[in-house]
């Protein structure tokens, strides 16, 4: 399982901090509230069904995502998503704010091996602004393009005086996509392990005795094979 991954996906800094600068009045509060303390704002590029005011990336009912109203003030971020050879859902700035600080939490089946990978950007931010994937700290600089496991527990807190914004996309995971980040020359790879949960799981599915009980039966022990065999071939 890849934790994280920083990728070669240049984008157009100056334009995009210039871009986000001239523009006023168009954050909204993320409305996640348990899992931040202090402000954090989104702006929507790209949502289920293109309401700028829709801030939430799952599809809720809409049947495609499309660009907002707001997209059109980002020319460095179209010409961004034009290079990405993959399919592109949500679009959005995340904007955590001086002193603001986002909670420990995970981010369901949003993830690589999921079908889904999310795509951070960092636009404005400083060495003061901690980010954590579990325990282990990721020093995200400005200019640079990083697939992070949001299935994994995460938080950040911004020390300094100023906001920390992102670009963050999420993205269909496909061929091109997975060989970006399975490529990459900074990669933290999380070795995946047969645990008790499982086990007893494939033994209660047994028990029950049904087609379906049986079939997810199946499954899990195709996977736990599956993690036995690369343990045995490090």
């Amino acid at each position: 399982m890849v934790r994280y991954a920083k990728l070669l996906l240049p984008f157009d800094l100056k334009a995009m901090q210039t871009e986000l600068l001239s523009t006023a009045n168009q954050w909204q509060p993320h409305i996640n509230t348990f899992h931040y303390s202090g402000s954090w704002a989104v702006m929507s590029l790209r949502s289920p069904g293109g309401s700028h005011k829709n801030i939430i990336p799952d599809l809720i009912g809409e049947n495609e995502f499309i660009d907002t109203l707001y997209m059109y003030q980002f020319p460095s971020v179209k010409n961004l998503l034009q290079s990405l050879d993959c399919p592109i859902m949500a679009v959005r700035f995340l904007n955590l704010q001086a002193g603001a600080v986002i909670k420990q939490h995970t981010d369901a089946e949003l993830a690589l091996e999921k079908g889904e990978a999310r795509l951070h950007f960092p636009v404005f931010t400083n060495p003061e602004v901690e980010f954590y994937c579990e325990d282990e700290r990721i020093f995200l600089l400005e200019g640079e393009c990083w697939y992070l496991n949001a299935n994994l527990p995460h938080r950040v807190t911004n020390n300094s005086d100023r906001d920390r914004v992102h670009l963050v996309v999420d993205c269909k995971v496909n061929d091109w996509l997975t060989n970006m980040i399975n490529s990459s020359d900074n990669i933290a790879i999380k070795k995946e392990e047969v645990d008790d949960n499982m086990l007893n799981m494939i033994k209660q599915l047994r028990y029950q005795d049904t087609a379906t009980a049986n079939k997810l039966a199946d499954e899990l022990e195709r996977k736990v094979k599956a993690i036995q065999q690369a343990a045995e071939a490090e």
